[in-house]
């Protein structure tokens, strides 16, 4: 197992908002304390000719300057270089997979999955799991796919992949919920959304139909929009899934075989470091 993290990460937002510094402050030394032979790796921020895969030039542009984007989503000084680092992790552990099936994971913030071609909101300034998917298939992936399993809808991940050949996003996420979305299907664009409080054994019926969408498509690289705010305690969400659900999705990731990169989305309980382990260590086998 790779990890893809620059400890620069932590260096904007505060602890009054859930994406907070102490995600990664606290999960990194617990991830290398608990897996000391897994390589790490600091990212190289990406080149804007990758951004503009999924990006406008203009949403580039208003990511340099004030004022916020919304109330979810503040201007932070260095914001832009910040969001840059996170999709240089994406497209780290995108060719890791690509190049030698090689397990990675970008342990990064800010995340990406809400951000869409031209509006950063929901924690999100750049989509980096979009630009990694786009990056994929012009590097020559036939088929990518992308399993979102954080506990909200990844919209900006679905505008900017539906409709184009050779791709599949299937979301699993609470509905009602923010941002509202994930409730249509398309060719290229499956969803399950699941009610707040849905019986655990319920959930992960869904995250199973998910999965079962990913392995037949039959991608060539899968990429998971990896959140843990799907967890029963997670502050800002009413789900039922336990450590253990997280486990399970590793292990599903890992008897594939499938080439396949992951990116830390949301989760904001303290217990976090603990969900992300037992995903990676899973996964790792």
């Amino acid at each position: 197992m790779t990890i893809l993290h620059d400890p620069r990460c932590a260096e904007f937002g505060s602890s009054t908002r859930p994406e907070q510094p102490a995600r990664v402050l606290q999960a990194a030394p617990y991830l290398r304390a608990a897996h000391p032979e897994w390589r790490w790796r600091v990212p190289v921020a990406a080149a804007e000719e990758m951004l503009l895969l999924a990006h406008t030039p203009s949403h580039l542009k208003r990511l340099q300057h004030p004022p916020d984007f919304d109330g979810d989503t503040p201007y932070f000084e260095g914001i832009y270089a910040h969001a840059r680092r996170s999709v240089g992790a994406a497209l780290e552990a995108m060719e890791l997979a690509l190049g030698a099936n090689e397990k990675a994971f970008a342990l990064m913030r800010p995340p990406g999955h809400h951000a869409t071609a031209g509006q950063a909101m929901g924690f999100c300034y750049l989509n980096q799991v979009a630009i990694a998917a786009l990056a994929a298939r012009r590097r020559g992936a036939v088929r990518v796919a992308v399993w979102d399993f954080d506990a909200h809808h990844g919209n900006g991940t679905e505008a900017i992949l539906d409709g184009r050949e050779g791709f599949l996003f299937a979301s699993v996420h609470q509905f009602p919920g923010y941002p509202g979305t994930g409730t249509r299907q398309s060719v290229t664009c499956r969803n399950w959304p699941v009610e707040p409080h849905l019986p655990r054994d319920q959930h992960m019926d869904a995250l199973a139909k998910s999965w079962d969408a990913i392995v037949g498509f039959r991608p060539d690289l899968v990429l998971v929009s990896a959140g843990f705010d799907a967890y029963a305690h997670d502050p800002i969400t009413t789900m039922s899934l336990e450590c253990e659900d997280f486990a399970t999705l590793g292990r599903w990731l890992g008897d594939s075989d499938l080439p396949a990169a992951a990116m830390l989305e949301g989760g904001y309980s303290d217990d976090l470091p603990r969900l992300i382990d037992a995903f990676l260590a899973a996964w790792a086998g």
